[in-house]
């Protein structure tokens, strides 16, 4: 049984005036069932999505409502989406909107799903924007990969000799740190490092990424962490923002993640600005960073070919890992989902002793306490063309107007401008700061320094 319920007219509005766009579609009552199973499966190998049926688009002449007039005529375009996609959606939900004149519309909440799916025909599409696109071939392989439905990191590297990895120390260090007293062939078939293609063994790209000693000359894709120092708050930097050239790391997986965090860590720390001629220095929680560093190579899109870019400014730390977000997880559940893209790169190392890896979401909750701890914003999280970002604000949690107030108590003899209050308290927005100053000021808790300087250069000392 599919739920019934009857919408208030404010929802009925909101539906006739929301916009097609890559969440949502509208359909009149007449389509054909394999036609909507076209939109379906391209919202299931996209982002999820809403359709609702019985709603005809805005280009439609008249009115828009045009309902089914018994459930029963919609049953066709159910068995259709539910039992003839391959494989079947999980988790969709499907509901039945009465309308006070009569007809009902059905809604179809279709949620991300961590396969590929094709329609009866054998098509795959894929939502882009406000329609579809169908794919084959190599996108289709690699919306696979993309997902994680199809681990990229079991992939096989002609390009390196499988004896070259039986006698590399970087295995041989391994299996001695977890005890293993395996043949390296064996141990590595039992652990899935070893994939084949026409009909020869190959080691896989996890296996490369894990042992091999350049694994960046091996692997077709870029695989290195490139960070970045940028003198500057702006979104869009230059390169005279630039303290000094980007450093790339390179090495097994293990290395790059230790390698990494020891060169993020000498750049955080010196992530100062001077404010006339006072040094003011800004601190991260070094736990908070090594987990999100570790996140980002462990769980990236290998496929893609992209290396992983840190990038340290004047108020926060950017992590930008290749690929979407896999599986079920979403920005909005990221801390409660749990899906690997590369579980064998995952296992390997969490089998190590004192591992740097958590689960996913322990290792966003360890991030979130850390920042909170040292009295910062949480993480935002976003999903940039094709790639996750992390950023680590150095916004306080305190108000502005407290953060103002803490730097010029601590530094009585010093003065405060807008520019220096961004950067302190991490808020950009110059009016809002503009307005915590001259809220302060109304209050006779800072003076003006000097009113014949323009507005947004004013400075004010502590009365």
């Amino acid at each position: 049984m599919f739920e019934e319920r009857i919408p208030d007219g404010r929802e009925l509005q909101k539906i006739l005036d929301a916009d097609e766009d890559h969440f949502l579609d509208t359909k009149g009552c007449k389509i054909q069932p394999a036609k909507l199973q076209e939109t379906f499966v391209a919202f299931a190998n996209a982002d999820g999505g809403e359709i609702y049926v019985g709603v005809e688009d805005k280009k439609f002449q008249g009115d828009r409502l045009q309902p089914f007039s018994a459930k029963e005529e919609a049953n066709a375009l159910l068995a259709t989406l539910l039992e003839q996609t391959v494989p079947s959606v999980e988790n969709v939900m499907v509901e039945f909107l009465s309308l006070p004149q009569g007809g009902q519309i059905l809604h179809i909440s279709i949620p991300k799903s961590p396969k590929v799916h094709y329609t009866a025909s054998g098509d795959c599409y894929v939502r882009l924007n406000a329609g579809k696109v169908k794919i084959k071939g190599e996108r289709v392989t690699s919306l696979a990969y993309s997902k994680g439905s199809a681990p990229y990191e079991r992939v096989a590297i002609e390009s390196v000799a499988l004896d070259e990895i039986i006698g590399s120390p970087i295995l041989d260090d391994y299996k001695q740190r977890v005890g293993s007293n395996l043949e390296p062939k064996r141990f590595l078939k039992k652990q899935r490092l070893i994939s084949e293609r026409n009909g020869a063994e190959y080691p896989n790209v996890g296996c490369v990424l894990l042992f091999d000693e350049e694994p960046q000359a091996a692997i077709e894709t870029r695989c290195a962490v490139k960070v970045y120092r940028l003198r500057t708050t702006e979104s869009e930097y230059k390169r005279e923002h630039l303290a000094e050239m980007p450093a790339t790391i390179n090495g097994p997986i293990e290395t790059l993640i230790i390698n990494t965090i020891e060169k993020i860590k000498e750049l955080v720390d010196g992530a100062s600005f001077y404010e006339g001629d006072k040094l003011v220095t800004l601190q991260y929680p070094a736990e908070a960073i090594k987990e999100v560093l570790v996140n980002a190579v462990i769980h990236r899109d290998y496929s893609l070919n992209d290396d992983i870019h840190v990038r340290i400014f004047d108020n926060r730390v950017e992590i930008s890992s290749p690929g979407k977000l896999p599986g079920y997880v979403t920005i909005n559940n990221i801390y409660e989902e749990r899906f690997s893209r590369n579980p064998n790169i995952v296992r390997m190392l969490h089998n190590l002793p004192n591992p740097l890896n958590h689960d996913i979401g322990e290792g966003l909750d360890t991030v979130r306490n850390e920042l909170k701890k040292a009295g910062l914003v949480p993480p935002v999280f976003e999903e940039r063309a094709n790639a996750f970002v992390v950023t680590m604000k150095h916004q306080r949690i305190a108000s502005i107007e407290d953060v103002i107030m803490d730097y010029l108590e601590q530094n009585p003899d010093s003065v405060i401008s807008n520019k220096l209050a961004r950067k302190l308290s991490g808020e950009d927005d110059i009016n809002k700061v503009k307005k915590a100053l001259q809220k302060l000021r109304s209050e006779r808790r800072i003076a003006l320094v000097d009113e014949r300087a323009k507005p947004f250069d004013y400075r004010y000392r502590k009365v």
